[in-house]
């Protein structure tokens, strides 16, 4: 398989530490509150989603309320675990300085795009640490309720519905943490069959992108295509019994979701903007197939990989249904 590029794993986290903004400022009380709230919600979704989704799956791991630090801690693991069990490789020890010196940059480069994500994510389902873990990333949702002028205690249970989802989706389909990952070996092999280079790549995105791997790349954005668009239909078919104020939040999201400027201008440069049409996509393949077949129909996707629908079937609905339920 391939090789990976030197990375020092304690450089991403001691950035993220050092340059990360730690968002509102709270007094102690008011922090201990907004955590407490938080654990109320993260336990609270755990049964309309069950409900609403009907996945049948009992999740297990850690539910926890983080600051920004830890989300970009956590994350840089996750994605060292994933690419080293993708590559099924151990990360490269370096020995001579220039080795050193190149980890510390390659760590530096994760480090800083993590810090750059770390103010603009509300919460996570991390599957790919050892033991995966649900996250809530507590400033962010402050700041966000914030801005939207929404009712709190609606918006932080919105929120943990939304990765309770997730976290249920991977429960009712134990093997796609293993598919999902083989892709990522997929696409370390072919980095080091197809690209007109020798040696051991010198950067994270040398590793993991060439244009030989548009196929594979097509196929994982189907699936987080589906798997972001089932968790934005699920967080709002809870209805108003669960949230209250469920459309009034969906409104005013998708307002900001949708902000041009330098917002769409950030959101290009990082990748987001791939990241919300997945949910758009997404969202409106799994409403289009729940028209034709229902939830229960739906949840075919999660009972084995040929199931998974293509970049054709997220585009196409009905192709997906007429192929899974010929």
């Amino acid at each position: 398989m391939s090789a990976l590029p030197f990375l020092d794993a304690r450089v991403p986290g001691a950035l993220g530490a050092a340059i990360a903004a730690p968002g509102p400022a709270l007094t102690r009380e008011e922090a201990e509150a907004l955590t407490a709230s938080l654990r109320s919600a993260l336990a609270a979704s755990v049964d309309p989603v069950a409900e609403v989704t009907g996945l049948g799956a009992v999740a297990s791991g850690p539910m926890l309320v983080v600051d920004r630090a830890t989300w970009i801690s956590a994350n840089a693991d996750m994605a060292l675990t994933m690419l080293a069990e993708g590559a099924e490789v151990s990360w490269p020890v370096p020995e001579r300085m220039r080795d050193k010196i190149e980890g510390r940059f390659n760590g530096a480069q994760l480090g800083g795009l993590l810090t750059l994500l770390s103010s603009r994510i509300l919460g996570q389902y991390l599957p790919f640490l050892r033991t995966p873990t649900l996250v809530v990333v507590a400033p962010n949702v402050l700041k966000v309720e914030r801005e939207l002028g929404v009712t709190p205690a609606d918006f932080r249970l919105w929120v943990c519905l939304h990765e309770q989802t997730h976290r249920l989706q991977f429960a009712r389909a134990p093997w796609l943490r293993g598919h999902l990952i083989e892709r990522v070996g997929r696409l370390l092999s072919a980095s080091d069959d197809d690209a007109p280079r020798s040696g051991r790549p010198h950067s994270l995105i040398e590793a993991v992108t060439t244009p030989e791997q548009q196929v594979v790349l097509e196929e994982v954005t189907a699936v987080m295509s589906l798997l972001e668009g089932y968790a934005d239909d699920m967080m709002d078919r809870v209805g108003p019994e669960v949230v209250p104020s469920v459309a009034s939040i969906r409104r005013k999201f998708d307002q900001r979701r949708g902000r041009g400027g330098w917002t769409q201008a950030l959101n290009k440069l990082m990748a987001m903007d791939l990241k919300l049409a997945q949910y758009r996509d997404g969202a409106v393949f799994c409403r289009a197939v729940i028209k034709e077949v229902g939830v229960a129909g739906l949840n075919r996707v999660y009972d084995a990989p040929e199931f998974l629908p293509s970049a054709d079937d997220i585009a196409d609905p009905h192709r997906w249904v007429a192929r899974v339920h010929a």
